[in-house]
């Protein structure tokens, strides 16, 4: 029979002292109460120090029985004690404290400890974590034209919420993540990095399965938390379009290319970049096209646009024909063509050093090329089909007409312009008026 309970206020000191004594071997049980929080006790016993409770619990009886809640943990002197850290079970008085008066306010409620301890293991099992959530929205999001930088904003910028899990995280998280963007000067790349976690989280609260009742995004806004989006009007002159173009003979492949095709087709930069071969049709001959998949195009996720024709020029065939040949289909490409480039922060500061032009964006290409054809004899639903710029109400869903040889002549026609625009008259260094002609050679 197990010794009465000696009732103590329990410290540090006797606990430890009670890991250095020898134990008396009979009885081989050795319980002290504590004085703070009735109902707490120590067993000592040959080979353990233990913390446990001696009650009656539901449905286990009618004789009080004894239960273990932890082993004693015992800090080094001035040692900060980090319960993450500890040896699974192991508690500091403190925290053996703490517990106990949580089983006494379940045993108060009539629950049983155990089996609440059990809930809590389950849901925690069917919680989502951040990661799981990421991965999960990543998997449905494949084949957007957006999934890179989508995977590459979630996974960087929200990197700080990986031990979190997805239904703990609240606006004052989602805050302080944008932030962190805008406090090293980012501001386009936080207002893109809020869009796509609002994102995720309205796509998580209607799948009952990851258990995400509501969204931290709700009642934020971009204008709230990063300020008044300002759209860019920044458009290229003669004399940046022609540093920029010329610069592209030192880039070379893969982005010299790249970037002059961006110039002579004004669609967006991985519309060029991840081109293969299985989207370009008759490239010998006079009606030359690419097609580029609907799954590539801006759009809803629930409402893709068609697919978008893009006629070629006798340049762009150029162009395209200097390319290496690869076992892959991609045409842009550091791995043999079986994954497409997407080092475009890298691109962009090659360009600038070699060009002296700075303070653009690859997109800002597409603005120029637009404003450019403007001045082009065409109707404006060509332009707008040039950029593949959605029809709206009954002409959308009636005029299927895919204008492709009103963009042919419109390109053909923005070509010329842009010839002029590279040599200009007065550019006696270059008197002809040919497209300067590409090299095959490896990028530099």
């Amino acid at each position: 029979m197990a010794a009465r309970a000696e009732k103590v206020v329990l410290n540090e000191k006797l606990l430890r002292s009670l890991s250095t004594k020898k134990h008396p071997g009979k009885p081989p049980r050795i319980f002290k109460y504590d004085a703070i929080v009735p109902g707490l006790d120590v067993m000592w016993t040959p080979s353990t120090l233990s913390w446990g409770m001696k009650k009656r619990w539901p449905g286990g009886g009618k004789n009080p029985t004894w239960r273990r809640i932890g082993t004693i943990y015992l800090p080094r002197e001035n040692e900060n004690v980090d319960s993450d850290e500890l040896t699974a079970g192991a508690l500091t008085l403190a925290e053996a404290r703490a517990k106990a008066r949580r089983w006494l306010d379940l045993l108060s409620r009539g629950v049983d400890p155990a089996g609440e301890a059990r809930k809590q293991k389950l849901e925690a099992q069917q919680r989502t974590t951040w990661p799981a959530l990421r991965t999960a929205f990543l998997k449905y999001y494949e084949g957007k034209a957006k999934h890179g930088e989508a995977k590459r904003i979630l996974e960087k910028d929200f990197a700080c919420w990986n031990n979190r899990f997805a239904n703990e995280i609240d606006a004052g998280d989602v805050e302080s993540a944008i932030q962190a963007i805008l406090d090293r000067g980012s501001k386009y790349q936080a207002i893109n990095a809020f869009g796509y976690i609002r994102t995720v989280y309205n796509w998580a609260t209607g799948k009952p399965s990851l258990r995400i009742k509501a969204s931290p995004c709700a009642g934020l806004s971009t204008k709230g938390l990063i300020g008044k989006k300002r759209p860019r009007t920044r458009i290229l002159t003669d004399a940046e379009l022609r540093a920029v173009w010329n610069a592209c003979d030192k880039m070379r492949y893969p982005y010299g290319r790249i970037i002059r095709l961006l110039i002579l087709t004004p669609v967006r930069e991985n519309q060029i970049a991840h081109m293969s071969r299985p989207e370009l049709s008759n490239l010998n001959k006079l009606d030359a096209l690419l097609t580029v998949p609907g799954e590539r195009m801006k759009g809803d996720d629930d409402d893709p646009p068609p697919p978008h024709e893009v006629p070629l020029t006798a340049t762009m065939v150029e162009i395209i024909d200097s390319l290496p040949r690869f076992d892959g289909p991609y045409l842009f490409t550091s791995t043999g063509g079986t994954k497409p480039v997407n080092g475009w922060s890298k691109a962009k500061e090659r360009i600038d050093k070699l060009s002296g032009i700075t303070g653009w964006k690859f997109h800002d290409l597409r603005r120029t090329v637009r404003t450019r054809v403007s001045a082009i004899p065409a109707e404006e639903h060509v332009r707008e089909a040039l950029l593949a710029h959605g029809r709206r109400g009954i002409q959308a869903h009636y005029d299927q007409h895919k204008y492709r040889d009103e963009k042919r002549a419109l390109l053909v026609a923005w070509e010329k312009k842009l010839i002029a625009v590279i040599n200009p008259p007065t550019d006696v260094a270059r008197p002809s008026a040919s497209v300067i002609p590409f090299s095959v050679t490896a990028a530099s």
